[in-house]
């Protein structure tokens, strides 16, 4: 039992890990003695962050865009050159996209769709080697996909394609873990609530705003990082290895009110 939770010696990729959620989960894992690589497309953001986690342990830098087959396959190639395995795949990269349904553009939703959704069916299948030969019966490999409640409920914003992209996270969350369970390989879901991040700056930069959204929490707060910390490693570690095709609701009860 004292090593439920126990990440020490695994190597994880986090994508999105220059920022936000994605830097707070892979500062997690580091802290807990993963190797943990990061990867997200402004290098030099992506660099900042990495001299920083590396103080705390183990953090390795690759630019990379995955909104296309092309940068993700580049990404593994990297990894693959590095490592004979991985045991812990964070899809996090995200992008989101806000315009009134009149004049919501082709490129905007393409963007989203990119990054979020398809980002994630691909990364998975090009890691897959990798996950494979991580992954045994009694510590499967991981793969833990980032949506959102707004894939679970209407934000209230025109953000139209986040919607349907962070809904379609969940459902291919399930199908995917159903089809890859045999290969020794759990995968799962977060659904975050309201976090400081790029994506909610401008809440979090405005006093009266993050004070309306966070009368919306029960809990009285915004997340933390241990709070995305500790659910990601929950699902990294053997805690969590009966867990399978979940999306785990993290919003402090927010889409929970009546």
């Amino acid at each position: 039992m004292k090593t439920l939770f126990d990440v020490s010696g695994k190597v994880a990729v986090v994508t999105g890990g220059s920022s936000g959620i994605g830097a707070m989960m892979a500062q997690g894992l580091i802290e807990n003695g993963a190797k943990v690589y990061i990867t997200a497309r402004k290098e030099e953001r992506l660099m900042a962050k990495a001299a920083e986690l590396s103080e705390l342990g183990e953090c390795i830098a690759i630019p990379a865009d995955l909104s296309n087959v092309e940068g993700i396959e580049a990404l593994v190639a990297v990894v693959s050159e590095r490592e004979e395995k991985i045991d812990i795949l964070i899809n996090n990269a995200g992008a989101n996209w806000s315009a009134p349904i009149e004049d919501f553009p082709e490129q905007g939703w393409d963007k989203v769709m990119d990054i979020n959704i398809k980002s994630i069916f691909f990364a998975t299948q090009k890691f897959l080697p990798l996950l494979k030969a991580a992954g045994n019966a009694d510590d499967p490999a991981r793969v833990i996909n980032i949506a959102s409640i707004n894939g679970i409920r209407n934000s209230g914003m025109p953000t139209y394609a986040y919607t349907a992209s962070k809904s379609g996270v969940i459902n291919l969350t399930e199908h995917l873990a159903t089809d890859l369970a045999s290969y020794n390989i759990n995968v799962n879901a977060i659904a975050p609530g309201f976090f400081p991040s790029n994506m909610t700056k401008q809440i979090v930069e405005n006093d009266g705003m993050t004070k309306m959204a966070i009368s919306q929490i029960p809990r009285g707060r915004m997340g933390a990082p241990e709070d995305i910390a500790g659910t990601a490693l929950y699902l990294c570690s053997r805690a969590s290895s009966w867990m399978i095709g979940q999306a785990l609701v993290l919003d402090g009860g927010m889409i929970s009110r009546p």
